[in-house]
């Protein structure tokens, strides 16, 4: 005896909010990772027949269709700033734009079928219970306290997560027990195969958890040269560490638009990933691989779960030694095996498929 028969799934175009970063503008050149995957993300559902409404900082790239925050910024009182518990003023501004938006998404009947918090903010999680819709967030991050709170909020947390990585996935199971790993992707018809060359490239944001300083220190211990790119995020950093390290043979060429960094990137012998702490996923990972350059990094967080032995080679977090002497093998690899990784595991178009999957099983 058989069931009923069942429904097929609907493949119906969503209507879907996108919450992103308030803090920088969702446009070229990315201030970091999350602000190119929402660019990324948003761009290829709206290409797959989705209507997406984007919910960013000012300055976001106008293609997007964004409507920006904050909507009114709060105007706090002389003796209010001079109060103990005044926070700094972008965290404040921050907060009043997301407290904003989440008000408004719960005033009046959607317009949406469902909500994705791509932000890092807590405000989306602890009012999910507010908006008549689902509410999905991405876990971009290892835990954070306030987010922690956030889903501790209600009994029962009513917010659907994905992880952008099986090991953050893992990072946050003591209080997200199962996490949706939906791996970030890059479009690889904008990254696209370089011909390789002579030097290395470190490319990402210039922070010392991105560990910039030891891809130097191991450039220097090989005798290749290093070319660096990105936007200098600590700048007494750069000036401390980086800076006084530069010369002829290791460069700083700036914070890139994409299709010089895709130039970049291509053109070097292989890309070198230095995080200092737990890297969640690693997007310049995935960038490298696109552009055909096997990728050369300390083994830790998800660099492990997403460079495999056909594109690159992983050394002991912080052993710039053994991250020098592995610089031969990682270049004697096969270009077009990293090609073709990147198309297989951290495409565009293998993320935006699962996103899919991942929204209809929360809207059904």
């Amino acid at each position: 005896m058989t069931g009923p028969p069942q429904a097929a799934p609907s493949t119906a175009p969503l209507r879907i909010a996108l919450i992103a970063s308030a803090r920088h503008p969702i446009a070229e050149p990315f201030a970091g990772g999350l602000e190119a995957h929402t660019w990324t993300l948003s761009t290829a559902l709206r290409a797959r027949g989705h209507e997406i409404t984007v919910f960013a900082g000012p300055g976001s790239d106008p293609g997007l269709g964004v409507v920006e925050m904050p909507f009114r910024t709060a105007r706090i009182s002389e003796s209010a700033c001079r109060d103990t518990s005044m926070v700094a003023v972008p965290w404040l501004e921050e907060h009043h734009a997301y407290l904003q938006l989440m008000l408004e998404l719960a005033r009046k009947p959607s317009r949406f079928d469902l909500v994705h918090n791509n932000s890092l903010n807590y405000l989306p999680v602890a009012m999910a219970s507010a908006l008549p819709v689902p509410v999905v967030t991405t876990l971009h991050t290892p835990p954070t306290p306030w987010i922690e709170s956030a889903i501790q909020v209600a009994p029962h947390c009513p917010v659907h997560f994905s992880a952008v990585s099986a090991h953050t996935a893992a990072a946050w199971r003591h209080i997200v027990p199962s996490a949706t790993v939906v791996h970030n992707g890059v479009d690889t018809r904008r990254w696209t195969p370089g011909p390789g060359g002579e030097n290395l490239v470190w490319s990402g944001r210039i922070v010392p958890e991105k560990g910039t300083h030891l891809a130097i220190a191991a450039a220097e211990l090989s005798g290749r040269g290093l070319r660096i790119a990105g936007p200098v995020g600590d700048a007494d950093y750069f000036e401390a560490l980086v800076r006084p390290r530069l010369s002829r043979t290791i460069t700083y060429e700036g914070h890139l638009h994409q299709p010089d960094l895709c130039e970049l990137v291509g053109s070097s012998a292989a890309a070198l990933v230095t995080p200092c702490w737990d890297e969640p996923y690693g997007l310049v990972v995935a960038e490298a691989l696109a552009c055909s350059t096997p990728v050369c990094g300390f083994a830790r967080g998800a660099l492990p779960e997403v460079v495999t032995r056909a594109c690159g080679r992983l050394v002991p977090p912080g052993n710039t030694v053994a991250l020098a002497k592995a610089f031969e093998p990682t270049i004697a690899l096969s270009r077009a095996d990293a090609r073709r990784h990147a198309e297989a595991f951290c495409s565009m178009d293998a993320m935006t498929r699962s996103y899919e999957r991942f929204y209809r099983s929360v809207a059904a």
